[in-house]
């Protein structure tokens, strides 16, 4: 019987796709779609753009100030989904796994920050 042999270990290379840009996120939508993957859609919000707005021109020809339809009884905010993610139940937990991990490196950084207002704190010269 023959022993499979296992590399002593796996390198992983990152590549970058030429379209690959940051994003900035102010929340996420999404939940399970009909197949059971998990389904993520980050967007960003702002107040809606108005349709229109105009500048009446007064009769010696200089703009007067810009009006814009405005309804004061509803905001209408606007959230604008630039990425759409699918993941598995696996990767999923990965996911949640990393996050913890990256939140309590964050939390014990915070509370291990030192400032010369602490007790102890001594600068060295």
């Amino acid at each position: 019987m023959s022993q499979i042999k296992y590399p002593s270990r796996v390198r992983y290379e990152y590549s970058q796709d030429p379209d690959c840009r940051l994003q900035y996120t102010h929340g996420v939508w999404g939940g399970i779609n009909p197949q059971g993957e998990i389904e993520v859609n980050f967007y960003v919000e702002s107040d809606k753009l108005p349709m229109f707005s105009e500048r009446p021109v007064e009769p010696d020809g200089r703009f007067g100030d810009e009006e814009v339809p405005f309804d004061e009884e509803e905001r209408v905010i606007s959230r604008h989904i630039h990425t759409r993610v699918l993941f598995s139940y696996d990767t999923a937990l990965a996911l949640k796994r990393w996050l913890e991990e990256k939140i309590d490196t964050l939390e014990l950084e915070e509370s291990s920050t030192y400032s010369p207002d602490d007790p102890g704190f001594e600068v060295q010269q």
